[in-house]
């Protein structure tokens, strides 16, 4: 099967409303924090999302059993990939803009694809991958440059958290 070179007007819409949930989020986090502990917010954050897709498994039929077989491993991916990331976030979050959270977080595929680089076998860098790699580089750059970034960081006032 050939790859699809292309994007049709759905797929940049859903690009697009990624974006929104995406980049939101660190701003609703820090309205958020502002009454909540960071650890509070993540919980809160995966459970909506857990809830979310429970209910969408239910309604499209499909069954939570082979899941609950292996729920480990998915607990491990959840740690990973969810709970330690969003806590860590979220607490940075109340020490620096979370505009700058948002600039910082976009450098995560940048070392994505460094790590893979040096950890798997089949993933190694190539000339597109450092393309994109320097394209990413160079928007996280300017982002920084020119964004919150360029100012003094300062901690949140947040009402759970005594200022330094």
């Amino acid at each position: 099967m050939a790859a699809k070179l292309s994007m049709s007007t759905a797929d940049w819409l859903l690009l697009v409303v990624l974006s929104l949930l995406w980049g939101g989020s660190f701003f609703f986090a820090k309205v958020g924090l502002e009454d909540l502990p960071p650890l509070t917010l993540a919980l809160g954050r995966v459970a909506i999302a857990a809830v979310i897709l429970a209910v969408l498994t239910r309604v499209r039929g499909e069954s939570l059993a082979p899941i609950a077989r292996a729920w480990p491993t998915f607990a491990v991916l959840g740690l990973l990939n969810c709970v330690i990331p969003f806590s860590l976030i979220f607490w940075g979050q109340t020490h620096i803009p979370s505009g700058l959270a948002s600039i910082f977080n976009a450098t995560t595929p940048i070392f994505t694809v460094l790590v893979a680089h040096l950890a798997t076998r089949d993933e190694k860098l190539n000339a597109a991958k450092l393309v994109g790699i320097t394209t990413g580089f160079l928007g996280v750059a300017g982002a920084l440059r020119h964004g919150e970034g360029a100012g003094t960081i300062t901690p949140c006032e947040c009402r759970w958290h005594s200022p330094p």
